[in-house]
């Protein structure tokens, strides 16, 4: 496709990789899929591909290394050897790897491993944000990478990113076990298309971001809200550079000699590819089909991968033990019934190999898609043979037209070999056609067009919340009971301002919090760190609940005036912080007395200076006795009362419905700052609870609202709702 921007990869790996030994350095083509398929479109598009070569470069040496591509550039990541330890064989390879594949079993949870994952993440973002023009599009590749967008949105908040999973995404059961979900989810969606193989990934990816992250999503499109930005998800089946293979296929000699039949298998050598159940099922072939003794091979190629890693010694030991049991047990003097060969084939021999065979069988326990049975399928230019997929394959859902079995079920399996084994050629044939005409048309060429295509086009907003979305979340949690509303203020009821005293609803959001307010079967609370004067000035609602200073001073209907007994002991202290805040000399910062609290703004003074005042805000007001809390474009100074906006919601529930209240009404709170973090944390489990706004700061709410107008469809829904009785 014809791009005017230029493309840029960032992968794990460069397409080339550097060996360096007593001779010098050594420079070999990468192997994988990834490079199989994208070393072609970036000759044809250009751009540059960022990624690890595989050793550190010394001055001079990059240059020479990006005369290796042709048709674009190579932009290197230096990773030292505990970088590679941590992040490439620690997290990328002993946890996402395993988990993605849902091997439980196999998953190790080492927080020092993601501490390294996340800085070489960042490595990889800083090094993509260098090479790429403004408009260039940043196409990242793969589970090594899975927060690499999240860096890069920060550099570049408005560049184009994109992001695609090569293995598969795990369902919501299995990838809740990673303690770090939020961190990879929030990842995955700082880009605006997230590609996948299969839509069951999709489905999976869908159903996490919205339980995980209380997201919107609909389901329909693929599209998720996420915060102000529209995320597509969507599936982009791989497949191969077909002609290629079919036509190595038919020019090479004949790779398979003697009369038996050939069941053939190519894998890399891993856990997940089922190498051992496979074997085990053709020994139980042998035993129940006597038939098949003497007149059938398997001819297992399995190429060595991370050969310095215990689990894949300890697999290596153990087939090399189950070919020698079967080859002992079933061989003769003129039949050895399995063939093993632990070495990479030359791809004009691999093809010559796949048409000779007679089955191809391809079982892994869970891959991302599988491109060895499409090359199978191609490489078929002679007597039509036959495909057995596992049913957990990606590719397993477009090839229906191949025998897909249960990898763990060994005697299905086995049952399917013997029916491969004695199909008629008819059946084979009318299989073969229809997988090839498939193949031959949703190529690697298809698929890059697509996913650019995607990945190119403007995102369309999705659609305002509505009403069907509260009674979704809320309607079986609110059925039959009376209901208890908190919200918080600015950002919440009101939009934010340069300025609070600027703050103000707006009418109809004044007019659904009347209706509200109004209903016998609902309190309603507003929940702010502004002082209790200050919110009921803003608010102007009568019979309401008003809970002022983050909770350190309330009152409203049904509850006694409140202000928390401890506080006389730090109103001298308050005016003491205020007075060394003030000498934060920086145009646009001021500090706003609150009696016992106090806030410094600095919303209105230059962004690039926002973390320097924080930064001493959060200093001073430490060093003087007071807890600094994060706010919008603010810091909070408390005094350390141990009281918050958590404390004080319990406290109004209490005071209104006793101490067995979460037994007589059902509660709900929405507000948009880290001080309403408190609140979500102690209603955990005991009500609904919404963030406000933006969506790249982690929430313990359960779900997420994009701002105030999405507050004010809530407000109606819940204004509008049947008496409850």
């Amino acid at each position: 496709p014809a791009m005017q921007q230029r493309l840029v990869v960032v992968s794990n790996r460069l397409p080339i990789t550097v060996r360096r030994s007593s001779t010098g350095l050594r420079v070999e083509r990468s192997s994988g899929g990834l490079v199989a398929a994208m070393g072609p479109a970036m000759e044809q598009l250009g751009g540059v591909w960022v990624g690890w070569p595989g050793a550190r470069l010394k001055p001079g040496e990059e240059r020479a290394l990006s005369e290796q591509a042709q048709g674009y550039a190579l932009a290197s990541v230096d990773l030292r050897d505990s970088h590679v330890r941590r992040y490439y064989r620690g997290l990328s390879n002993r946890t996402i790897w395993p988990l993605f594949h849902s091997l439980l079993d196999r998953t190790d949870l080492d927080r020092r491993n993601w501490e390294t994952y996340e800085a070489v993440n960042r490595l990889f973002a800083e090094v993509a944000n260098e090479v790429a023009g403004p408009d260039d599009l940043i196409w990242i590749h793969d589970y090594h990478l899975l927060r690499c967008a999240d860096h890069l949105r920060e550099l570049r908040p408005g560049g184009r990113i994109a992001f695609f999973l090569h293995i598969p995404f795990p369902p919501f059961d299995v990838y809740r076990v990673m303690p770090w979900y939020r961190e990879v989810l929030r990842g995955l969606l700082a880009s605006d298309v997230v590609g996948f193989h299969s839509s069951g990934y999709v489905t999976n990816f869908l159903d996490c971001v919205e339980r995980l992250l209380g997201v919107r999503v609909d389901r329909q499109t693929g599209q998720v809200e996420h915060g102000r930005r529209t995320v597509e998800a969507g599936a982009f089946p791989l497949g191969i550079d077909y002609a290629p293979f079919a036509q190595l296929a038919e020019q090479g000699p004949r790779a398979l000699e003697g009369r038996e039949q050939v069941v053939l298998g190519v894998d890399r050598l891993d856990y997940t590819k089922g190498i051992p159940e496979r074997i085990r099922a053709f020994e139980r072939l042998l035993e129940v089909h006597r038939a098949h003794r003497g007149q059938v091979v398997l001819l297992q190629i399995a190429v060595p991968s991370r050969t310095k890693v215990t689990e894949y010694q300890s697999l290596k030991r153990e087939i090399d033990e189950l070919v020698g049991r079967v080859n002992g047990r079933f061989g003769t003097s003129y039949w050895t019934p399995i063939r093993y060969l632990y070495r990479s084939i030359p791809q004009a021999r691999l093809a010559a190999l796949y048409r000779d065979a007679s089955v191809a069988l391809v079982t892994p326990l869970r891959d991302g898609m599988n491109l060895v049975a499409k090359e199978y399928v191609a490489c078929q230019v002679d007597e039509p043979g036959v495909l057995i997929l596992s049913r957990l394959a990606g590719a397993a859902e477009t090839m229906h037209e191949a025998l897909l079995v249960n990898p763990y079920n060994i005697d299905s399996v086995a049952d399917a070999l013997h029916r491969a084994l004695t199909m008629p050629r008819e059946e084979r044939q009318a299989r073969l056609l229809a997988l090839q005409r498939r193949e031959r048309r949703h190529d690697v060429h298809q698929w890059l067009r697509g996913f650019l295509a995607s990945a190119s086009s403007p995102r369309d907003a999705l659609r305002p919340v509505g009403s069907g979305d509260f009674e979704a979340w809320l309607g079986a949690f609110l059925a039959g009971w009376n209901g208890a509303l908190f919200l918080d203020f600015d950002g919440t009821l009101a939009d934010l301002v340069d300025h609070p005293d600027a703050a103000a609803m707006r009418p109809e959001m004044r007019a659904a919090l009347a209706r509200c307010a109004a209903r016998e079967d609902l309190d309603v609370g507003i929940v702010s760190g502004r002082s209790l004067e200050s919110i009921r000035k803003r608010v102007g609602l009568e019979d309401l609940i008003y809970v002022g200073n983050h909770g350190l001073e309330m009152a409203g209907p049904g509850i006694a005036s409140f202000v928390h007994p401890d506080t006389r002991h730090f109103e001298a202290r308050a005016g003491e912080i205020a007075r060394a805040l003030a000498e934060i000399d920086v145009p646009g910062v001021w500090v706003e007395e609150k009696g016992v609290s106090l806030t410094l703004h600095y919303r209105e003074c230059p962004p690039e200076r926002h973390d320097e005042v924080a930064k001493r805000g959060r200093e001073i007001i430490a060093r003087m006795g007071f807890q600094p809390r994060g706010a919008h474009c603010a810091v909070e100074a408390r005094p350390p009362i141990g009281w918050d906006k958590g404390q004080a919601v319990l406290y109004v529930l209490r005071e209104l419905h006793g101490p067995g209240w979460s037994e007589v009404i059902r509660v709900i709170y929405v507000g948009d700052d880290e001080t309403d973090e408190d609140a979500f944390q102690a209603l955990s489990g005991l009500g609904a609870t919404f963030r406000v706004g933006d969506a790249s700061r982690p929430t313990r709410a359960r779900r997420r609202l994009s701002g105030v107008d999405a507050v004010r469809v809530l407000l109606e829904w819940l204004a509008d709702r049947p008496r409850q009785t």
